[in-house]
């Protein structure tokens, strides 16, 4: 049998090497892409902003129709990320450790509004409950308003993001597997006791992960809370609304201003996402999210 030596370092290192002019073409194409996609955009958000000075950029920011969009975006992330980091764990937790009938139809169900249009869903909830929907008019007659407030913004905007914690952690706890919390179980430990002292330890860098993503989409989400809201300014106009339509009002500098919000919390999110991700090698979060 003919022994087969392994390749030096050197041999290995010129299989994965491309030509000098590919690399260039390669990483001139990147770094092209990516200025014109990327940076330039977030240039012209902030260039705009700040164009009449920043005594107009706070001014926009400090408008009672853009404080309430503010305080809204906030309320409806808040209570998005919070049903999802419910669901996301739970879910995660019973299709990683538990053998079930519909699993699989669970996990397909989980990528489903990666694959629906957030328009489409925005319209599923005003079938759901506008006047003409399926329990519209019962909730007329009990008084209860879903469509056009608060409510309603916030189930659409749940349902288009609550893929982000369960999707960050499912692959995450099918690595981990099940040995630490049979082991705790086998020493008496309960399933709530495995739970927090157990499996939520390991997978803290997870939930944060998708929690971060979670929040960030909430924040940015326009189509499906755009069927929802009915555009009733100073009341169901979030963020990204708001940019719209001072935008069609030719108000550039408040539109702009409020666009650098949403520019900084995409800039924040991605330097959380990069901190975050360091724990990759220690196996906390999957790779590919």
């Amino acid at each position: 049998m003919t022994n087969v030596q392994p390749l030096s370092l050197s041999a290995r290192a010129d299989t994965r090497t491309e030509p000098w002019l590919i690399r260039t073409v390669i990483i001139a194409i990147t770094v092209t892409f990516l200025t014109v996609f990327v940076v330039l955009p977030l240039v012209v958000v902030f260039a705009q902003a700040f164009s009449k000075g920043i005594g107009a950029y706070f001014s926009a920011l400090t408008d009672p129709e853009a404080l309430s969009a503010i305080r809204l975006t906030l309320t409806v992330a808040a209570i998005s990320v919070s049903l999802n980091l419910v669901f996301g764990v739970t879910a995660a937790w019973a299709i990683t450790k538990f053998e079930f009938p519909g699993k699989t139809l669970l996990i397909s169900l989980i990528d489903l509004p990666f694959s629906v249009s957030p328009v489409i869903s925005g319209l599923v909830f005003v079938l759901l409950f506008g006047a003409q929907g399926f329990w519209g008019p019962w909730m007329q007659a009990h008084n209860i308003q879903v469509l056009f407030a608060v409510p309603g913004i916030a189930l659409a905007t749940t349902f288009v993001t609550f893929p982000f914690v369960a999707r960050a952690l499912i692959p995450l706890m099918h690595e981990q597997g099940t040995q630490e919390e049979e082991a705790a179980i086998s020493l008496g430990a309960s399933g709530l006791q495995t739970f927090f002292r157990v499996t939520l330890p390991n997978i803290k860098w997870g939930v944060l992960y998708g929690v971060l993503l979670c929040n960030a989409r909430a924040m940015g989400e326009f189509g499906a809370v755009s069927v929802v809201s009915g555009h009733i300014r100073g009341e169901t106009n979030t963020m990204p609304l708001l940019v719209e339509i001072l935008y069609n009002e030719y108000q550039f500098v408040s539109a702009f201003a409020i666009a650098s919000l949403l520019a900084m919390l995409a800039l924040i999110t991605l330097v959380a996402k990069t901190i975050l991700e360091r724990h990759l090698d220690e196996g906390q979060i999957p790779r590919g999210n």
